[in-house]
């Protein structure tokens, strides 16, 4: 948005209106001093913000995900091989199929 054609439209409208008793003085010049003293917004810094914050999560589900590994106590193999497991589930209908003649 161009600063100035808002300025402009800021201005036109105030001037329809009649100043009222209820606003403080000089409110006008603050607040285009306000409007003109601020730059137009850098889209790059709102990628960059949200991208910072992400990263700072990641780290902190990191962090406690390896320190609830590193804490939990290990559980004894039961002897079952989840491999194993997964080879025989797979290979159960080649084994079917084989069988039958």
């Amino acid at each position: 948005m161009n600063v100035e054609e808002l300025k402009k439209k800021l201005i036109a409208a105030a001037r329809v209106h009649p100043p009222d008793d209820r606003v403080p003085y000089a409110f006008e010049q603050r607040v285009t001093a306000l409007l003109a003293g601020r730059g137009e917004a850098n889209r790059w810094v709102f990628l960059t913000r949200g991208l910072w914050r992400a990263a700072i999560s990641c780290v902190a589900v990191a962090v406690i995900c390896g320190a609830v590994a590193f804490f939990t106590p290990a559980t004894r193999d039961t002897g079952n091989d989840l491999s194993q497991d997964f080879e025989n589930t797979l290979l159960a209908s080649v084994d079917q199929g084989e069988a039958t003649p």
